[in-house]
């Protein structure tokens, strides 16, 4: 069986209040009945308390959980994430870090491209030693959500606002449902999810005509306005998802492909179907040894480095 416990207390990843991070999952336990009284009131009180009122009930009440946990029709439609729809693609990519210069424009194509505010960064360089090299020359990392096979990310919501799209692979965030709890950010191992608070640049704040432009991600547009999503949620990168076709297909031709990739200046990004033999990235993983991030948590990331 499964138990919610209470953990010890501490700062969640990202800036993550510490009594999300106070709460973990653990399955296979023998509680006693009253430990696991005590574990369904804390769960109760703490859902209550950051707004999550209807699952709240739900819980209290011992009812069926599917009203409040599935994702909703119209999102269903819009993500791709009706059960049965088989896998088309695996997106994914490979990094040369020989090729990365450490520039950045990555990270400002992503920002530019999804709007994101202050301290939300789906793209990020990391220039600190994570790999050693056999020379003096330095190596520049650029990291973002790894999609992975078997995301830890996943099964922590509470209410099932962030899943692995089956047509696809891609790990997505329903910003109606995510409660904004971040218990998400303290499983991922990647650091790679970020809590939107509300914060705005300058221009926008300043009302100019920047700050009417909404944001284009999962296929809508998102105004920016205070208590309406994405604000109070928890985002991520999702491989600009909003420029896929109807057939879940990329156009690079046509600008229609993710940010980071069509802007890096040295050529270090590469985007694609790791299911097609023929695209580029399946060749460079079959020319090159390449590595990923934390192998070893068996989360199987979809995005591959050549050292």
């Amino acid at each position: 069986m499964t138990q919610i416990t209470q953990g010890p207390r501490g700062e969640g990843a990202a800036g993550g209040p510490a009594e999300a991070g106070a709460l973990t999952e653990r399955s296979g336990g023998s509680a006693t009945a009253d430990q696991r009284t005590m574990d369904r009131r804390e769960l109760v009180g703490y859902l209550t308390r950051i707004g999550a009122g209807s699952l709240a009930a739900a819980l209290v009440s011992e009812g069926p959980l599917a009203a409040v946990t599935a994702p909703s029709a119209a999102w269903a439609a819009v993500a791709g994430s009706q059960s049965g729809v088989q896998r088309k693609y695996r997106y994914g990519m490979v990094i040369d870090t020989r090729r990365c210069v450490g520039c950045r424009a990555c990270v400002v194509a992503c920002k530019a491209e999804n709007k994101t505010p202050p301290g939300v960064s789906y793209r990020r360089v990391q220039d600190e030693p994570i790999w050693k090299r056999f020379d003096d020359k330095p190596r520049f990392v650029s990291q973002s959500c790894n999609h992975c096979e078997n995301p830890p990310c996943v099964p922590v919501c509470p209410v099932a606002a962030t899943y692995k799209r089956e047509q696809d692979g891609i790990v997505v965030v329903d910003y109606e449902r995510c409660i904004g709890c971040r218990l998400c950010m303290e499983a991922c191992p990647y650091g790679a999810r970020f809590y939107d608070d509300g914060q705005n640049y300058p221009a926008v704040a300043e009302r100019t005509a920047y700050a009417g432009v909404p944001a284009r991600e999962y296929g809508r547009l998102w105004q920016r306005a205070p208590g309406m999503p994405p604000v109070g949620k928890v985002r991520k990168c999702h491989f600009c998802v909003h420029l896929q076709d109807a057939e879940g297909r990329y156009d690079r031709a046509a600008g229609r492909w993710p940010a980071c990739a069509k802007t890096c200046p040295g050529h270090a990004i590469f985007f694609g179907d790791f299911n097609d033999p023929q695209s580029e990235v399946s060749r460079l993983r079959s020319e090159h040894a390449t590595v990923r991030l934390k192998e070893e948590l068996g989360t199987e990331p979809n995005v591959y480095y050549i050292l």
